[in-house]
């Protein structure tokens, strides 16, 4: 019994708690990689907005850990200069206690550099061979183009 009490005296009590404003100033460390290049490196900036399977989310210093997988969208860096959009075809967002938050894409570009003609004549198509006569295989390919294709479409609509 002696030996329990020890135990809960030395113990740290872990608990999860809201972020607090000193974890916020010292601010969000974002890593955000490509296979072929890495778009941030332990860069302190304000919030990242993400595109989750789980939802879309804002993240800030202490927020809690987790591990998101990424959908197609947009992937928002705010920082104190302004903010930065990118468009994600999917990937992962690894959230640490640190106030680290890795990014670890498949794709990633600026939605700035797409063409919104582009877009839609690329939708077209992806839908058009959707609804062909095409093979099983080739219809599923095409229902992923559409739906990166709309998020897409979307993120060049909202800027």
């Amino acid at each position: 019994m002696f030996a329990l009490r020890s135990l809960r005296a030395v113990r740290p009590v872990l608990a999860r708690t809201y972020a607090t404003e000193t974890a916020a100033t010292a601010g969000l460390r974002l890593t955000f990689a490509v296979p072929h290049q890495t778009i941030y490196k332990d860069v302190s900036v304000t919030q990242v907005n993400i595109a989750a399977v789980s939802g879309d989310m804002g993240i800030l210093a202490s927020h809690v850990s987790s591990i998101e997988q990424l959908r197609p969208g947009v992937v928002e860096v705010l920082e104190a200069a302004g903010s930065k959009k990118f468009f994600v075809s999917g990937g992962f967002a690894t959230m640490n206690p640190d106030s680290s938050l890795n990014i670890n894409a498949i794709e990633a570009f600026p939605v700035d550099e797409f063409s919104a003609e582009a877009v839609r004549h690329g939708l077209a198509e992806a839908q058009r061979l959707a609804n062909s006569g095409a093979t099983e295989e080739e219809k599923i390919a095409a229902k992923i183009e559409v739906e990166v294709f709309e998020a897409l479409q979307a993120a060049i609509n909202a800027k």
